[in-house]
């Protein structure tokens, strides 16, 4: 597992952890008012995981046919 799948996991668990403890102490209330910024967080990990390993778009050809008019005699 790489550095930053480590790094993505421990975020994650971390705000789930944290929002379990809130609820768990009855900070009902706050867990509610916070799901958009885990339902955000979710949002943006799933984005990161997919596009990670999506291939990059070719690079634009060289604009070679520009340059054959200046080598004509």
């Amino acid at each position: 597992m790489g550095h930053r799948q480590i790094v993505i996991l421990t975020v994650t668990m971390t705000v789930f952890t944290w929002s379990g403890v809130m609820v768990a102490a009855g900070q009902t209330a706050a867990a509610a008012a916070l799901a958009p910024a885990l339902a955000v967080t979710v949002q943006q990990i799933v984005h990161t995981t997919r596009t990670h390993g999506a291939p990059r778009p070719p690079a634009p050809a060289p604009a070679a046919a520009a340059h054959e008019e200046d080598d004509a005699p």
